[in-house]
């Protein structure tokens, strides 16, 4: 099964037999802004527009735990997790569909999570909420309860000691931008740099222009070009499990299966005593 969809797609699964649950996961990183810039308000964006039915779902409340020694968005608690699913309408036997405002980070989060979790069929809507073209909604959804009941371990999920072994074993991708993975430039974390054996591997450039995923096989040749192979193991890590996710699913749309040290820098770099490599060389 693919791990995206298009909107033309979506807008026939909506009117079949078993519609997708669709989940409206709209967040932005929170970062220093000038003052008195009011922080990004997911819920307010789902008011004031959704997709027809889509459930909204607050990515730093219920596809995280709070901030703390394990990082910025730590997993969340699955019991939690699977009542904030099930609130939100999922169940085991149908489709989710997952979509956010176009960046696709937050969307893989969650579609990563509900992965993890063992559900079967979920995407995420490819371009986000720019693609939709059809009229969108001001009703607040009240979907039924669903049935959704999480269980771990369905896919691959990286420790901090996971991801320093991963990086000398196999292939450990670094999903931010490239001025802070060579330790430049660190907006948020204690320290800038990256895990010792990381591979720069920037997740903004998984996308065209205007926000789709690139073709399978460009992203295929991409990442074989930085070291994945079809017999090694794969590992992603990012500032805090986010964009990570959506390096993640851009691997799985080209074929290649990866796990997520979802504690990623903002956990690694909290701890003095883990070694920190900068530049451009991946040691």
């Amino acid at each position: 099964m693919n791990a995206i969809i298009s909107a033309s797609e979506l807008v026939d699964e909506l009117a079949g037999p078993n519609p997708p649950v669709l989940l409206d996961v709209r967040w932005q990183l929170s970062t220093a802004k000038a003052a008195g810039a009011p922080p990004f308000d997911g819920r307010a964006e789902y008011a004031a527009g959704h997709l027809p039915g889509a459930v909204y779902v607050d990515l730093d409340r219920e596809l995280a735990s709070a901030p703390g020694a394990h990082g910025r968005h730590p997993l969340p608690e699955v019991g939690e997790f699977g009542a904030a699913m099930r609130r939100a309408g999922v169940s085991d036997g149908r489709p989710v569909v997952v979509y956010d405002g176009g960046q696709g980070w937050a969307a893989a989060r969650a579609w990563w999570l509900l992965r993890w979790t063992g559900h079967p069929n979920v995407r995420v809507l490819d371009g986000g909420l720019p693609s939709w073209e059809v009229p969108l909604s001001t009703d607040v959804t009240a979907p039924a309860e669903g049935d959704f009941t999480p269980v771990p371990g369905a896919t691959g999920l990286l420790d901090a000691d996971g991801a320093a072994a991963l990086a000398r074993s196999g292939v450990l991708f670094d999903a931010r931008a490239g001025e802070r993975y060579r330790g430049e430039v660190e907006p948020i974390d204690p320290v800038g740099g990256h895990i010792p054996g990381a591979v720069s591997a920037p997740t903004t450039a998984n996308v065209a222009p205007d926000g789709h995923f690139l073709p399978a096989e460009e992203l295929r040749a991409r990442f074989k070009t930085l070291g994945a192979t079809d017999d090694g193991a794969v590992g992603v890590y990012c500032g805090s499990g986010v964009s990570g996710a959506h390096e993640v699913l851009a691997l799985a749309v080209a074929g290649i299966e990866a796990a997520l040290y979802v504690g990623s820098w903002s956990e690694w770099s909290s701890d003095p005593a883990r070694p920190v490599a900068v530049g451009p060389d991946p040691q």
